[in-house]
């Protein structure tokens, strides 16, 4: 079996990644708003069922941003 080792991110990727966090935060807001202005309790939990989502996977971009910093070349390209 052979050990993969962790490749520094790309910028391309970088950016792919923060892209997707700043979506990430967009969604959750909305979906925040929406949960804040229905009457409807059951829009409320999908709502609030979404933001749970949509946090868990700005959590797993965050630690994959985390655990490639170490990777990271310490001066810029």
């Amino acid at each position: 079996m052979q050990s993969t080792q962790m490749q520094p991110l790309s910028s391309k990727e970088l950016e792919y990644i923060s892209d997707s966090i700043s979506n990430e935060e967009m969604l959750i807001k909305q979906y925040a708003a929406t949960a804040g202005l229905t009457q409807n309790q059951a829009v409320r939990q999908i709502c609030e069922q979404h933001i749970q989502n949509h946090n868990h996977h700005m959590d797993i971009l965050i630690q994959l941003l985390q655990q490639h910093q170490q990777y990271a070349p310490s001066q810029p390209q």
